[in-house]
């Protein structure tokens, strides 16, 4: 087979491509790059800031045999699909470590477009396995969904005898070196439910602490590690976590099915139906992000290389992005029904507190509309905005500027985005944007009104909804068919 350039060589490679590119968006993410040898270095590398996500995926069915041994039969599967790849993936790492260059092409005549630093990246490797399912579902009646049973411990030749005896169709990874193994099954899971850079990467740094602290950390497959990540939150560090807070305990086993009760909980799916809003942002971020690929967009910002409002919109996990969005709809929805030239600006929070967001919605007098320099007109207003804000609230460092014409009006919108870094804000600029709020008044009118809100990963189930649980719902596992027919039967 060819060369696919929008992604992968095979369907699997194709679908892992499509799960990254959803989650880690176009401009960041690049199927197949390779090597300054001309080989190729793995199936989809994402980089983010500091964050880089090496992705290899494999496919080789584990056949299932009456006249052979299985446990052979899973060992050689074992050896050529999962310990080959993690020589790959160690092997990788040290190649981005040593500060090597990355390829778009064999030929080696278009580099990697994004800056890997090799003393901050955090390298994340990740070996996607496929055709041990129908394998894993035979070997234990216990196996819910066929996925991989994974243990991280010591390595040394005595323990991983001990453990592979105990426990067959258990992978026995190194906790030193630590690479995370998905599945044909919670692959769609994994990055359908953390399905933004700062939630996967928050996931695989807490399970990478667990296992440093841990003498062995075992799960029977991924999907119920996550689980058990989602019912586990540190309110003092504002973060969830995996294991235990008690450092006397060094081993902790993830019950078999713990995926599954939490998919059949109200809550769930009551957070589930809540984030359907929070789309929109992703929506006009990708909507953004080809303006940037088809060359259309205007400025002067490389989306993908430089600090920018849609790298720090990116930045934003899927509970925030669910309170903003409902923020804008709020004020969308509170625009004034007027002819006349008309703004409303809003002041959203981010997920960093010394961020901030500044939405901003302009209708200009019918004279000016339709004018040469109309967007430019609002744009300017929209920087003057930001800089008020940043007057008025002079605790951020960063104001990010979103504007638009008043959706109530206008049917084809054309989004304008400023990023103001303002940690350092001189008097000179404190004037500045003060004599040009002269007449505009931002965040100075009477009108003014504040709204408080508690923001909740999750979302409590509310009563009136009771027996409206998600079950005829489409699988969270990526499957068209309904919950209870898929996963939940």
């Amino acid at each position: 087979m060819g060369k696919v350039s929008s992604g992968g060589v095979t369907e699997s490679e194709r679908l892992l491509a499509q799960f990254c590119q959803k989650s880690f968006l176009r401009l960041w993410t690049y199927p197949n790059p390779y090597k300054d040898d001309g080989k190729e270095f793995c199936d989809s590398i994402a980089v983010f800031g500091n964050d880089v996500f090496v992705f290899f995926d494999r496919r080789s069915e584990l056949p299932i045999s009456k006249d052979k041994d299985p446990l052979v039969l899973w060992n050689r599967w074992k050896k050529n699909v999962i310990d080959k790849q993690i020589i790959t993936a160690h092997g990788a790492e040290r190649y981005l470590k040593a500060g090597r260059p990355l390829y778009l092409d064999g030929k080696r005549t278009q580099p990697f477009p994004l800056n890997i630093d090799p003393e901050k990246a955090v390298i994340h490797k990740i070996i996607v396995a496929h055709g041990a399912k129908e394998a894993c579902l035979h070997s234990s009646p216990d196996n819910i969904y066929g996925s991989l049973g994974i243990s991280y411990t010591e390595t040394d030749s005595t323990k991983i005898a001990s453990l592979e005896a105990e426990h067959p169709f258990t992978l026995i990874l190194d906790k030193h070196s630590p690479v995370h193994i998905l599945d044909s099954h919670n692959l769609s899971i994994i990055l359908g439910e953390l399905d933004t850079v700062t939630d996967f990467a928050n996931y695989l740094e807490e399970k990478t602490k667990a296992i440093a602290h841990l003498d062995i950390l075992t799960y029977c497959g991924e999907e119920d590690l996550l689980a058990h990540y989602y019912a586990n939150y540190d309110k003092k560090l504002n973060r969830h976590y995996i294991g235990t807070n008690d450092k006397k305990v060094n081993g902790v086993m993830i019950s078999q099915g713990d995926w599954k009760g939490f998919v059949e909980s109200e809550t769930y799916w009551a957070t589930k139906s809540a984030n359907k809003i929070s789309y929109m942002w992703d929506e006009l971020i990708q909507r953004t992000c080809q303006n940037s690929i088809d060359g259309t967009i205007g400025g002067n910002t490389d989306l993908s290389r430089g600090p920018s409002a849609i790298y720090e919109m990116v930045k934003e996990p899927r509970f925030m992005r669910r309170e903003i969005v409902d923020g804008m709809m709020q004020a969308i929805d509170s625009f004034p029904n007027t002819n006349v030239a008309t703004r409303k600006v809003s002041l959203m929070p981010s997920s960093d507190p010394k961020t901030a967001y500044v939405f901003l919605q302009l209708k200009l007098p019918k004279n000016m509309e339709s004018a040469p320099d109309a967007r430019q007109k609002r744009q300017a207003v929209l920087e003057i905005a930001c800089g008020v804000a940043k007057n008025k609230f002079p605790h951020f460092n960063k104001i990010v500027g979103i504007g638009m014409e008043p959706p109530k009006y206008s049917e084809n919108i054309a989004e304008d985005f400023i990023l103001m870094p303002c940690e350092k804000w001189p008097k000179e600029l404190q004037e500045h944007y003060k004599s040009l709020n002269v007449g505009w008044d931002f965040f100075e009118t009477k009108s003014l009104t504040k709204r408080e809100i508690t923001v909740n990963e999750f979302v409590q189930f509310k009563a009136k909804n009771k027996g409206k649980t998600g079950r005829n719902e489409p699988c969270p596992c990526g499957s068209e068919k309904k919950y209870k027919k898929c996963c939940g039967a």
